[in-house]
């Protein structure tokens, strides 16, 4: 009877509109990711870089800040790229939810270092709280896109955990990946290692100017 009344949903279309609603969600929400979230990440952190800049940086926080800005850029990038270029499974997975526990700590460290050391504006604390936020959105996406992964992570669902590391079967669009990786050069990568540029030659004009007034003073007192 099981069989015949699965049989008969078929025949009525009622079990083919799933699937399809399902390629759809999964369409809508790669397109998410890859338009939506990812851009947003990137534009934030540009916005982050400018108030860092707007409120001279290198004169306050200085270049401890600037390498947590470094470390907390690796911990999202290092996610991203094996998303982009690997088969996600269980053990990518299981990196892109610990990477994102480290970078939520990381931004509270970071947080907690600045605020001691310079003013934390408004507009500043908005970009944070993207920068925060769009990460644990994208991995959610993830994690819903390969939902059985996730479970067999957990020791539970259908499939059994994969821990091998393989480039996609289907790799994603050459022209997006391109675009997407000029993009996180131009609006990730060199910002901020202009800004840690730009604390490591002030630290060294600061010490240099104490070395000479320390020569000076000697030279006075001798």
């Amino acid at each position: 009877m099981r069989r015949k009344s699965g049989r008969s949903r078929r025949a009525s279309g009622h079990t083919t509109a799933m699937p399809a609603d399902l390629s759809a969600f999964e369409h809508a929400a790669r397109l998410v990711l890859m338009y939506g979230l990812v851009p947003l990440w990137l534009l934030a952190g540009v916005g982050d870089w400018l108030c860092h800049r707007a409120t001279q940086i290198e004169r306050n926080a200085g270049v401890t800040e600037s390498l947590l800005h470094m470390l907390m850029l690796a911990e999202v990038g290092l996610p991203l790229l094996l998303v982009l270029f690997l088969e996600v499974n269980a053990l990518v997975i299981a990196v892109v939810l610990g990477a994102l526990v480290i970078h939520e700590i990381t931004a509270w460290w970071d947080v907690h270092y600045a605020s001691k050391r310079r003013h934390i504006a408004p507009v500043e604390q908005h970009m944070h709280s993207l920068l925060e936020v769009l990460p644990l959105a994208a991995a959610s996406y993830v994690v819903v896109l390969h939902w059985d992964q996730f479970l067999a992570l957990l020791g539970r669902g259908p499939e059994p955990a994969r821990m091998a590391l393989a480039l996609k079967a289907e790799p994603l669009p050459p022209a997006y990946l391109a675009g997407l990786m000029v993009a996180v050069v131009l609006l990730a990568g060199l910002p901020y290692l202009e800004e840690l540029w730009r604390c490591v030659r002030w630290r060294r004009r600061e010490r240099e100017a104490l070395l000479a007034q320390a020569t000076r003073a000697m030279r006075g007192g001798g």
